[in-house]
């Protein structure tokens, strides 16, 4: 694993992979049961509907994972991470930010905003901060605000996807960024983590492989839609959130919305989603392309056991090719 990453990281890492935070879908049992497996789980703080709930969730966390650690100190315990909105219109900024400066995730991962704030605070207890980025100015911007890492969020992510291939963006951001580098985007199986290291990228961000998690908040439809799923099922569009995000097609028809209207309109008129009660994430559910690759729902152990074989074996297979 890259020596960018601090020691106190990788030598509790198993995979060089954070199971992405997914709002509505991450949940604490989902991030616990990645960490204790040796992967970062992380959850946006916005999941918990209540700051009351936030704090029961985070000292839940912290607590399990000290006593997974003290039952068994050979156990590789990843760190664990919370996902934070740090723009203005956060209505718990305030509220959410003094839970992390209580419970001290040890990554705290930013999101549509500036983290200078963060930043200070959680450098201050020995923290990390990764700021998320989906294009080459907001990169350098938020490299200049002391982040330790920068979270690519590339063309064919789940969500809010940016528009960029990932090999076009590791290479930008290389010309002016030597810290930590996470790539986000269509990356499925332990193959994918093993080209995201050839990039010269210090981990993986895994979000969709995760939502057919039976950990995970998703309900049985969405996983079903999820596995039945392949890249063709799924549509680019900002007609949703107000933000372009991909999402699954079967879950916008299901919502009484017409998809050909909004493959074809250049410009879209939003007023439609006040014409149904569906909702963005919870009744319209977003993928990202790597989905064609998922077949069945599992437990995070499965995921987590069947991602290391793969990448084991892809490395071994590599290694034996250039003997």
């Amino acid at each position: 694993m890259n020596e960018k990453l601090p020691k106190h990281m990788t030598t509790n890492l198993t995979l060089p992979v954070i199971s992405a935070p997914m709002f509505l879908i991450s949940s604490p049992k989902l991030v616990i049961e990645s960490c204790k497996l040796g992967v970062i789980g992380s959850f946006p703080t916005l999941n918990a509907r209540t700051v009351d709930i936030l704090e029961d969730w985070m000292a839940e966390i912290s607590s399990e994972l000290a006593i997974a650690k003290k039952e068994d100190p050979q156990l590789k315990v990843a760190p664990w991470a919370v996902n934070f909105i740090v723009h203005q219109t956060n209505p718990r900024y305030e509220e959410d930010l003094r839970l992390i400066t209580k419970y001290q995730p040890p990554i705290v991962i930013t999101s549509l905003g500036n983290p200078s704030a963060v930043v200070e605070i959680v450098h201050h207890y020995g923290g990390l901060v990764f700021a998320d980025v989906s294009n080459i100015p907001h990169a350098r911007k938020a490299a200049k605000t002391g982040v330790d890492g920068l979270i690519l969020v590339c063309s064919g992510a789940g969500g809010h996807a940016g528009t960029i291939n990932s090999f076009a963006f590791a290479g930008e951001v290389r010309k002016f960024w030597d810290g930590i580098t996470v790539l986000a985007g269509c990356i499925t199986t332990g193959r994918d983590i093993l080209a995201v290291e050839a990039l010269g990228m210090d981990m993986a961000y895994i979000g969709t492989r995760f939502i057919s998690a039976k950990e995970s908040f998703a309900s049985r439809d969405y996983r079903d839609m999820l596995i039945n799923a392949s890249v063709d099922d799924l549509i680019y569009t900002d007609a949703i959130s107000g933000v372009y995000a991909n999402y699954l097609k079967e879950s916008i028809l299901n919502a009484g919305i017409d998809i050909n209207v909004l493959e074809k309109k250049q410009t879209v008129d939003f007023s439609f989603m006040n014409q149904t009660n569906a909702k963005a994430w919870k009744d319209i559910f977003s993928a990202g392309q790597g989905v064609g690759q998922i077949s069945k729902a599992q437990t995070v152990a499965e995921i987590i056991e069947e991602m290391q074989n793969e990448y084991h074996l892809a490395k071994d297979s590599l290694t034996k090719s250039y003997v």
